[in-house]
């Protein structure tokens, strides 16, 4: 009896396969009652977190808690020189290097002090948002 359960599922699934039917996607049903107001669904957006490392001259850029990549620099009087930013290559793909660069310019700002970006990639992301010109070296401020 058993075998013959286990034939007929494994016939059936792959009929099924081969018919190549798409399968609808569920909605998960709210388990709240109708009088009761809806409840906020929980975040499923992973965290993302920018802290400044100043012990090790960088800032760190976790994901979901792990720590994903940074931008490392060094201070000279006033400026703060980006020299290199890494993001790991198992968090490729997930917005974090302009997460990371992002927070660090804006940091940066805020302790009002200006930028030079020998970084490749914070050079590329200061070109793209020339908002923050007023506050780099060779752009808004003359060396």
């Amino acid at each position: 009896m058993i075998v013959w359960i286990t034939v007929a599922i494994g016939a059936f699934n792959r009929v099924s396969i081969l018919s190549a039917h798409l399968v609808p996607v569920r909605k998960e049903r709210n388990k709240m009652s109708d009088t009761t107001p809806a409840a906020q669904p929980a975040s499923t957006e992973p965290e993302r977190r920018v802290t400044r490392n100043a012990e090790k001259d960088r800032y760190d850029v976790f994901y979901d808690g792990e720590l994903a990549g940074f931008a490392e620099y060094i201070e000279r009087d006033n400026d703060t020189d980006f020299v290199h930013t890494e993001i790991d290559d198992a968090f490729a793909g997930k917005g974090l290097g302009s997460v990371l660069a992002r927070h660090a310019v804006e940091d940066v700002i805020a302790r009002d002090r200006t930028i030079t970006a020998h970084c490749q990639f914070i050079r590329g992301y200061l070109d793209k948002h020339p908002e923050y010109d007023a506050h780099v070296v060779g752009k808004g401020i003359v060396p």
